[in-house]
């Protein structure tokens, strides 16, 4: 599978961008995941239903299944989080992963930027940073720069930096 991160300042657009990625790809036929990374303790169970206790109760994982989705909750306990292959690896096949986050990872990014945030790059110097989504043309020099609200254009760009057909 191939894989893309967009990384950049919190509050920069990366999931708006990614939320008009996915159907503009979706739209071309592209099959599309993400992962997101968060530095929150995210809780997706509700304290006192059935797969909640199952947890607190000390179970490794927690399937639960509905006629509409399922979901597979892992308990990291006191391991280390996996690392971004680990997580791809768990993945069903598609043709292309965005992930939200995860900077320091081997993989091409897109950073998100905002004028008005007045921040630098985050990822500035990172070799496989490949191009920056802008609201505002940046400075020449450095990797090009996407409009930030053209998602189409980027998704353009995705697809040939993916290799894919």
């Amino acid at each position: 599978m191939k894989a893309i991160a967009l990384v950049g300042w919190s509050g920069s657009g990366k999931t708006t961008l990614i939320e008009r990625l996915i159907p503009e790809l979706a739209g071309r036929g592209y099959r599309v995941s993400t992962v997101k990374h968060s530095h929150h303790a995210v809780d997706l169970d509700t304290p006192g239903k059935d797969s909640w206790r199952h947890r607190e109760a000390g179970a490794e994982e927690v399937m639960v299944v509905s006629g509409r989705r399922w979901a597979l909750l892992r308990e990291n306990r006191d391991a280390a989080p996996p690392d971004l292959a680990a997580l791809l690896s768990r993945l069903a096949p598609v043709d292309l992963v965005l992930v939200e986050g995860f900077g320091g990872e081997p993989l091409p990014k897109i950073e998100v930027v905002r004028a008005a945030t007045g921040k630098p790059l985050r990822a500035a110097g990172d070799p496989t940073l490949a191009a920056v989504a802008c609201d505002e043309p940046r400075a020449s020099g450095g990797p090009p720069c996407l409009d930030l609200n053209d998602p189409s254009a980027i998704a353009d760009f995705i697809v040939a930096l993916c290799g894919l057909r």
